[in-house]
């Protein structure tokens, strides 16, 4: 019975840490787009989302992107994000997270991808 009881609970403390590990949607201003358009500097093609940052006119921006299995089925491979492409990002600002937007929309060469 104790073994079970202790099983459950670091079973319920792993999932935990994965749920709080994954930010919701809800932490971005929805209200009104930014556009990021610049250099990438770093890309972290990784669940549970891909990440790159990017430098903009005036400053380093972190992009939040799709989670990677959307990405392929997209045509968005880890090559299309890499660092030293030129890209523009249209998302939404985080309002926890400075300088940080979740991408609605990328555009590399001339490729428009919908992260949706």
């Amino acid at each position: 019975m104790v073994r079970m009881a202790l099983t459950t609970g670091l079973l319920t403390l792993a999932l935990a840490g994965g749920a709080a590990a994954h930010h919701g949607w809800g932490s971005y201003d929805a209200t009104k787009t930014v556009t990021v358009a610049g250099k990438i500097m770093s890309s972290k093609f990784e669940n549970p989302h891909v990440t790159i940052t990017v430098q903009g006119t005036d400053k380093v921006w972190t992009v939040t992107l799709a989670p990677t299995s959307r990405m392929i089925n997209r045509g968005a491979l880890a090559e299309m994000v890499a660092a030293g492409r030129d890209i523009t990002a249209v998302g939404y600002a985080s309002k926890v997270e400075k300088d940080e937007i979740r991408a609605e929309r990328i555009t590399v060469d001339g490729k428009s991808i919908e992260m949706r």
